[in-house]
């Protein structure tokens, strides 16, 4: 299912950003690390500080492609009792409080035995925009496909053409057809892991992202995001020159782990570079 069927707030995002010659920053909070209020406060913060598009991530126990930072977010909110339909409520409760687009990183087994149809439904419902599902290929993901791409009700989250984005992942490794199916796939926009490996991992940029980034551009016309390893404003700079959107991870999770008190001037510098 294609966007041409309506605008989501996601693509709509990009939109507005493209027609001002800006890229997007998306930075990523886990979801009741330490606690669900916490996580309110800070969605605020970053809608304050410019963020476009925010990536919350549902914790599970098994994360396989996030690296200690992530996982040990996810721990603490685990431990703290979230669960996906705990971080679903609450997104249905922050959207009286902000219309900035939410996308929810989650892993199969949870939608799994939440059931799909259900969580399809439930977070359109809520006013989650997108998912992105590190362990779900598209090859694997026809129904939730499916599901997602049904027409969304507008009055109940704003997005006319479907219920959900459903945003899949282009590795450095992936192949010239791998890169085509996995575009097709996506909507909202592509998300290009900027290396092999984990979250939280040292960035390299290099000739062969650029290269890769230009394989995905030539498959597709959708906005691509780069995540996995961005560390500084330099790191976010770079790739805001070359991709239409950075994702901010591991780094902004640790800094509001570590310093608290100093993450609001981290997430200016890095909505600055951008």
């Amino acid at each position: 299912m294609s966007e041409g069927r309506g605008r989501t707030r996601i693509s709509a995002a990009f939109e507005r950003l493209r027609a001002s010659g800006k890229k997007a920053f998306i930075p990523y909070l886990m979801a009741g690390d330490p606690c669900l209020e916490t996580t309110r406060e800070r969605i605020l913060l970053l809608e304050r500080c410019g963020a476009d598009i925010i990536e919350l991530g549902v914790p599970f126990s098994d994360p396989l492609a996030d690296g200690p930072t992530i996982q040990a977010a996810a721990e603490r909110a685990l431990t703290a009792g979230v669960t996906l339909q705990k971080v679903i409520s609450f997104t249905r409760e922050m959207r009286r409080q902000t219309q900035v687009p939410l996308v929810f990183m989650t892993y199969y087994n949870l939608i799994f035995k939440y059931g799909e149809e259900r969580f399809v439904r439930d977070a359109a419902e809520a006013g989650v925009d997108g998912v992105i599902i590190p362990d779900l290929p598209p090859d694997e993901a026809g129904n939730l496909l499916r599901l997602a791409g049904q027409s969304g009700q507008a009055g109940k989250k704003g997005n006319k053409g479907r219920l959900l984005d459903t945003i899949f992942l282009i590795a450095p490794t992936s192949t010239e057809e791998r890169i085509r199916t996995v575009a097709a796939a996506c909507s909202g926009f592509v998300y290009y892991v900027s290396m092999t490996g984990i979250t939280g991992s040292k960035l390299t940029i290099d000739k062969a992202l650029q290269d890769h980034l230009s394989l995905i551009r030539q498959a597709t016309d959708k906005p691509v995001a780069v995540g996995f390893g961005v560390a500084k404003a330099e790191d976010a700079r770079i790739l805001g020159d070359i991709a239409d959107g950075v994702i901010v991870g591991s780094a902004l999770v640790r800094k509001f782990h570590e310093e608290p008190a100093d993450a609001e001037r981290f997430i200016k510098e890095l909505r600055e570079a951008i």
